[in-house]
Parts: C-alpha cells; structure tokens; sequence
C-alpha cells in the first residue's frame, strides 16, 4: 500500500521534484502497469499532481505492451506480478524497440532479482508519494545523462549494471 493521502504531505524533496517538472519541456508521460487497481489508481493520482502525464494503466502484460506501443511513454513504473500470472519483465523485453524508455519496477518481492537488462530500477513497496516521484526523476536522470546523484529513496535500488550514481551529486 502507498503510503501518504492527498493533500500531498510535505516533503522535503517536493521543491526539487517539483521543480524538475515545471521547467519548460514537454510533460513526461508515464505507463502504469499494476494489477491492483486501487494502487494504479493512487499511483495516477500522485503523478498527475506532481505534473506527469499518465497515459494509461495495464493491469495485464498485453495491456501495457499495447498502450506502450500506442502512446509512446517516457517512462513506465511496473509491478512485477501483473493479472493473468503476467511478470512485468515480459513488458520491458516486449517493448526493447522503444527507445529511450524509462523503467521502474514497483515490488513487494524483494527476492526477484533484476538487472539493468530489465530496467533502470525498482522501488520497494510499500512507499510514499515522494519516494515514487524521486524514484522516476532518478530514472529520468540516467536516460538523459547516465548519470544520477542522491538522495536516493528508501527502498530505491539500481539495478545491477545501470549506471553509477555521480560523485559530483548533492549528499542526502
């Protein structure tokens, strides 16, 4: 279950995340793929208060394979048990033709192991609002630069092979 209820508690790293998403470019878009619908649908409401674009939410493999391809997202947070005994790392190799897609996995199975060959990270469930926002801006950052810096999130992880964060970041 995420934790934290809108109104958005405050947070200090809103300012920063805020922020990166209300210089001038085009709003980031993201797909959901989770098969809990009450989780997806908090998950939209804290993406579209920070200033995402959501473009759809899957609950199935082949749901998020078709939107995917449909709208192009920037990046995707991913539960990796999906209906239909879907895994979420069958979207990732599925969409390997879209370049420059961000992935975040979403679990509460912290005994899976992923690499940077199915994503870019993963966030523990349960987690805040801020914490899934930082977490994409992460991921944002490593498709922009290959780079990142901390504050990292609790729970937050690259995956093995990703990139390293920055020395040069800010400390947290």
């Amino acid at each position: 279950m995420i934790h934290g209820n809108s109104p958005l508690a405050p947070c200090p790293d809103w300012p920063r995340v805020r922020r990166s998403v209300e210089r001038n470019y085009e709003v980031p878009k993201i797909l959901i793929a989770e098969d809990d619908s009450t989780i997806a649908g908090l998950m939209e409401d804290i993406l579209v208060e920070y200033g995402y674009e959501v473009s759809g939410i899957a609950s199935t493999v082949a749901e998020a394979v078709a939107l995917a391809r449909r709208h192009k997202p920037d990046l995707a947070v991913i539960d990796l048990r999906l209906a239909d005994n879907g895994l979420g790392t069958e979207i990732a190799a599925q969409l390997g033709e879209i370049e420059h897609l961000g992935i975040l996995y979403i679990t509460g199975a912290s005994q899976v192991i992923l690499t940077a060959t199915d994503g870019h990270a993963r966030l523990a469930k349960p987690f805040r609002d801020t914490e899934l926002v930082r977490s994409l801006e992460i991921v944002a950052e490593l498709l922009a630069s290959g780079l990142t810096s901390p504050p990292f999130p609790h729970g937050f992880q690259l995956l093995p092979g990703a990139p390293a964060p920055s020395p040069l970041g800010c400390s947290g």
